[in-house]
């Protein structure tokens, strides 16, 4: 008996204490200073097991099409770039400010991972975001289809040259005139 009453003042304790240091105000929450390692680690665990079991079962579509490639670079030049950068470069303004800090997808990436888990995880970190990072959830406003090109080219980009990058993420003849105009 004493040891379940040992054990509930324990876990009185501890409750307490966790609660007394949330609404302390101690931790800093500025994106300038990094979590503690013993933070990051349980925040790290949480996610990619979280993605881990979310994904498993992820059916993955052709991804080879050249019209992915080019649908998916365009939207993410236009969307992802500012954060995940392009081939050659290694930060932009709206990159450095970012904690944690996102990764520079024009690298090989997860390459623990095989190119289907990859996929399946790029996938869905676009449609569903990531809690407290920067990076939002598309799924609202894009269909799966329009993710898939996405994930069809960022698969792709760690094997491109700058210039190659330029090619695919250009936009199309009619859509540089509805720029213009809108100008």
């Amino acid at each position: 008996m004493t040891y379940v009453k040992l054990a509930l003042i324990g876990a009185f304790v501890a409750l307490f204490g966790g609660l007394a240091f949330l609404y302390s105000g101690l931790y800093p929450m500025g994106a300038d200073v990094p979590h503690t390692k013993a933070v990051y680690w349980a925040l790290e665990t949480l996610r990619e097991r979280s993605i881990a079991r979310a994904t498993q079962d992820t059916v993955i579509p052709a991804l080879e099409e050249p019209q992915m490639l080019l649908s998916g670079g365009q939207d993410y030049n236009e969307m992802c770039s500012s954060c995940h950068l392009k081939p050659g470069v290694t930060t932009s303004d709206m990159n450095a400010g970012l904690y944690p800090q996102p990764p520079n997808l024009s690298l090989p990436q997860m390459m623990n991972l095989d190119a289907k888990q990859r996929a399946a995880r790029h996938f869905w970190y676009i449609k569903h975001g990531v809690k407290a990072s920067g990076m939002p959830a598309w799924g609202g406003s894009h269909t799966d289809e329009r993710i898939w090109a996405m994930v069809a080219f960022i698969q792709k980009m760690p094997s491109l040259t700058p210039e190659q990058y330029q090619i695919l993420t250009a936009p199309a003849e009619g859509e540089l005139a509805v720029a213009h105009d809108e100008m």
